[in-house]
């Protein structure tokens, strides 16, 4: 590495005054003289930007004489190396003294050597769950010519084996972050807040459960196989399977049927196993191949965990609808025909439009987006309600995360469409139950639908939400939204659909419900006997 020495000051005059600040292009460096020698750090400290020059110099456990503190919150650095039991190193200069004159040789790295130190720094940083330092990383890998996607990838690959449970909205979201990215970041700091979404979510959803690592043993790679050892909650034999694809060189596009028939063979996990099916798909798109072990494996053990709800009564009336699902209904079918009608009804309703499958699925679209625009907000706040009574707007905006990933897994696998159509008539029925039939629209509905869609795009870049799987659940509504929008730009609904994102955005969820939750504990103590 070439190396670029500055002139900084004398060494009579850093002996005279202890410490001496220097300012080159743009740079302010900190030099010390101490009793084992003449050192020079930045002057910023990186947990608050605090200036080091006001720091205080003491011997160290080590004696060795070079122990700068930061006065402001005590953050304590060797100045050997820049490292810190604090957590974020500070940068540290090479030193030279010739012909009584103190040099520094202020060149940057080689970018390989940066870039692989930050993403090490990133892994420790995780571990920690420092947030600011996160943020620094990502910006020292783009600032050295890395693609700061990279770090997405470090940090789903770091934390997978601590999801017990498989994935979570913390890597489904994440596409929707990095399309927010793509379609409305436009100045540096609006780049790197997706990034610091997922990464933070990835921790906040993971930091405190044990680990529970993947198999690593593989066995040829069969789609039906997989579909089968899925539906039998086999995580080992699933994994396994997968390590078989990759092994084979095989992709998602190879996967993806056999994860998309196993999520939606059962009305399962209230949508989230079809929501994380597609969303798995759309990131790999963004993240490439590095993150498709990660990926595969977290859907894997999703899938095995996830819950059946067709088989609790309330949903029981699926699988044999299902089964007598034979496409020959003709009955023409719009959104009104679904209002007020439970599960069972709903599953009827459905049969009898079987043979339409696309204006089915625009009825049941809008009949969802009728029914979140007109949720009953009292039952928000309502703390007399069984769990299972208890209804929120997430009830609602499933319905409309589960429509999007429904459609699109169903468009690449045509004959998922009977299963997404009738259970996205579970979510209908299950939530006519909680909806007011007040006239909303024409009160929430915007005036400039793309104008209001975007603005509320964008202020997910400051959005303030102390909890990561609350903007989650806004980052993927609203894209899913805005896909539905354009993938049907005439459709009835448009208009229904973004007076609900609006009503929601603006009346935002009543988190965390502590009251609810003592009172239905102190109602099941009472009852347990």
């Amino acid at each position: 590495m070439e190396r670029s020495w500055v002139r900084a000051t004398s060494l009579e005059t850093l002996k005279e005054k202890g410490r001496f600040l220097l300012r080159h292009e743009g740079k302010q460096v900190a030099i010390f003289h101490t009793s084992s020698g003449v050192f020079a750090c930045s002057n910023r400290c990186p947990h608050e930007g605090y200036p080091l020059m006001e720091g205080s110099l003491d011997d160290g456990p080590d004696g060795t004489g070079c122990r700068l503190t930061c006065n402001w919150h005590s953050w304590r650095f060797n100045l050997r190396d820049g490292s810190t039991e604090e957590g974020d190193r500070v940068r540290v200069y090479p030193v030279k003294t010739e012909s009584g004159e103190i040099l520094l040789d202020l060149s940057d790295p080689p970018a390989e050597q940066r870039i692989s130190e930050a993403l090490t720094a990133l892994t420790d940083a995780l571990r920690r769950r420092d947030r600011g330092r996160i943020a620094r990383e990502i910006a020292r890998l783009e600032n050295a010519g890395g693609n700061p996607l990279s770090a997405v990838t470090r940090a789903i690959c770091e934390t997978a084996p601590r999801f017990a449970y498989g994935m979570s909205h913390a890597q489904a979201a994440a596409n929707d972050w990095l399309a927010l990215r793509a379609d409305y970041a436009r100045t540096p700091a609006e780049r790197l807040v997706p990034l610091v979404e997922i990464v933070d979510h990835l921790i906040d959803d993971s930091l405190s459960e044990a680990p529970r690592p993947f198999s690593q043993e593989a066995e040829p790679f069969d789609a039906a196989s997989l579909e089968q050892a899925i539906l039998a909650s086999d995580d080992e034999a699933a994994s396994r399977l997968v390590h078989g694809a990759l092994a084979q060189g095989l992709g998602w596009p190879d996967m993806e049927p056999a994860f998309a028939r196993a999520a939606l063979h059962h009305y399962a996990d209230f949508g989230h196993s079809a929501i994380y099916t597609y969303k798995t798909g759309r990131l790999l798109e963004r993240l490439g191949h590095d993150a498709l072990e990660p990926l595969a494996l977290l859907l894997t053990r999703a899938l095995c965990e996830a819950w059946r709800e067709d088989l609790i009564p309330e949903f029981r009336a699926y699988k044999p609808a299902l089964e007598a699902w034979d496409g020959a209904g003709r009955t023409p079918v719009s959104s009104e025909d679904f209002r007020g009608l439970g599960v069972k009804q709903a599953l009827r309703r459905t049969l009898e439009s079987s043979g339409k499958t696309h204006a089915l699925y625009e009825a049941l679209l809008g009949a969802a987006a009728y029914n979140f625009l007109h949720f009953d907000l009292s039952l928000e706040r309502r703390v007399d309600l069984k769990p299972s009574e208890s209804k929120t707007w997430l009830s609602f905006t499933h319905a409309i995360t589960f429509a999007n990933a429904g459609r699109n897994l169903a468009e690449r696998n045509p004959d998922l469409w009977p299963a997404v159509l009738l259970q996205l008539a579970c979510f209908v029925g299950r939530n006519a139950g909680a909806v007011s039939n007040e006239p909303l629209e024409r009160e929430w509905a915007p005036k400039d639908g793309k104008a209001f869609l975007d603005d509320a795009f964008k202020t997910l870049f400051d959005h303030g939400n102390p909890e990561p799987i609350v903007t989650a659940h806004v980052v993927k509504l609203s894209t899913a939204i805005k896909e539905e929008l354009t993938a049907a730009p005439q459709a009835p609904w448009h208009d229904t659909l973004l007076a609900a994102l609006a009503r929601f955005l603006a009346n935002p969820p009543h988190r965390p419900q502590v009251l609810r939750l003592a009172t239905q504990a102190i109602k099941f103590v009472e009852q347990e006997g």
